[in-house]
């Protein structure tokens, strides 16, 4: 299995796609020549705006980029596809679109078969077991909170330490650990901008400047950098 989880999309005055599209390159390598994206999480512009917006960024490393939504029989792209992209946007939105297409068993076999799997934020959220530590507001309902399964942990996209200057809200970690409480036997990773894990067999490592933040019931939350060692995830 290979697997490159990125956190998000772009770094704070960067443009779109900057910071992670050499490590997609060096993920993906040479063979691969096209790519199938799935748009799903797109909420407040067309899908084929978002496969024209990641393919402008794609060509320059050598890849087609392919939407789902474009397919008649997403069935068989999924069992076609020589890499399966999934982009950020509304975990929520992403989620109830591929489970009313019916794609949840055919992506996960597909990359339990060996095909490369790249997501970043939502995209990153439905290779946990659940979505259920994604930042985003619930604006559908899906099916079911359940998705690909791919990893056993769950990530936290975005991670944010605290909340900005004058609000009084719960912070991100509070609300993780709202989450730990009912779930007590799960890890849940938060994983900063500007990082992504790249998981091929069974070996994970974490790619960039950045620290990870490890949390799990009962234990204090813990600090991991780039070259430690993540296997107790797997």
């Amino acid at each position: 299995m290979k697997l490159l989880l990125i956190s998000n999309s772009t770094n704070a005055g960067e443009s779109y796609l900057e910071y992670p599209k050499q490590n997609i390159k060096d993920f993906l390598g040479e063979k691969i020549k096209k790519v199938l994206f799935v748009p799903y999480a797109a909420v407040t512009f067309s899908y084929d705006e978002y496969v024209e917006k990641v393919q402008s960024r794609f060509s320059e490393i050598g890849y087609n980029v392919e939407g789902i939504h474009s397919f008649s029989d997403k069935i068989a792209a999924v069992k076609n596809a020589e890499a399966i992209v999934v982009g950020g946007g509304n975990t929520f939105h992403l989620a109830k679109n591929i489970q009313e297409f019916k794609l949840i068993d055919a992506i996960r076999e597909k990359v339990l078969q060996g095909t490369p799997y790249v997501g970043w934020s939502a995209g990153s959220n439905l290779a946990c077991p659940t979505i259920r530590t994604t930042n985003d507001m619930p604006i559908v309902q899906p099916e079911s909170f359940n998705v690909f399964n791919l990893i056993k942990f769950q990530i936290n996209p975005h991670y944010l330490d605290a909340n900005p200057d004058g609000h009084a809200g719960e912070t991100r970690e509070q609300r993780l650990e709202e989450f730990l409480e009912v779930n007590p036997n799960i890890y849940v990773v938060g994983l900063r901008e500007g990082t992504m894990f790249q998981i091929e067999g069974n070996k994970i490592n974490l790619i960039g400047k950045r620290k990870a933040r490890i949390f799990k019931k009962g234990t204090t939350p813990k600090e991991l950098s780039s070259g430690d060692d993540f296997s107790f995830l797997l």
